[in-house]
């Protein structure tokens, strides 16, 4: 985290934090979203957390988005049992249970449509990605963020592109590079943004 970035962060008009909120304190505390892999085992640890629920990013989110579409999961499912078999419980989705969690919350509950997933697809296909499974969380939210705020500014916090094996993040970080290059996104340093603020993914299975 850059010197000062809790305090840029906390001045954002937006911030988008995710999963267990692991940014929270050192990157700030304020959180307007949560985006949460909503199918497999992230999100089955999730949901049986106490803890996770009552965290304090958790409660003070007004919204929890689900970033895996269920229809667009449930058609992996068949193809994964060929190519990934260890990943039998990847396409769980537990979706339903996550809008149940935020009715009880009073919290906005909205699922990331496959399109955005398939647009982040095509885009990454430009840097002829090794084999992979699926985007991280983290592109995926990028990709979602840049289509429904397409004249705000959009600043990166954490972004490592490093974590699980089946997600393509080197190609991830030359797109998020080309986005940074064209202009559309930057990365956390200097002055605070003005508008979004996507906090601190690492990417999760």
């Amino acid at each position: 985290m850059a010197e000062g970035g809790a305090e840029i962060i906390d001045a954002a008009d937006f911030v988008i934090r995710f999963n267990e909120c692991r940014s929270y304190g050192a990157g700030g505390t304020r959180t307007d979203v949560v985006a949460v892999c909503n199918t497999g085992r992230p999100a089955k640890a999730m949901l049986g957390s106490e803890s996770w629920r009552v965290h304090p990013g958790i409660v003070e989110a007004a919204e929890i988005w689900s970033v895996r579409d269920p229809e667009k999961f449930a058609a992996m499912r068949a193809p994964l049992a060929v190519s990934h078999p260890e990943l039998d419980d990847f396409c769980d989705d537990y979706t339903s249970r996550f809008n149940d969690f935020c009715v009880q919350a009073g919290k906005i509950h909205r699922i990331v449509e496959k399109q955005i997933h398939e647009a982040v697809d095509r885009a990454l296909s430009a840097f002829s990605p090794a084999p992979y499974v699926v985007p991280s969380s983290g592109m995926i939210v990028i990709g979602d963020v840049l289509d429904r705020f397409p004249d705000d500014e959009v600043t990166l916090a954490g972004f490592g592109h490093v974590g699980w094996e089946w997600h393509p993040f080197a190609a991830e970080k030359q797109l998020v590079d080309s986005y940074i290059a064209a202009g559309r996104l930057r990365r956390l340093a200097g002055k605070p943004p003005g508008k979004p603020l996507v906090s601190s993914s690492q990417g999760a299975r």
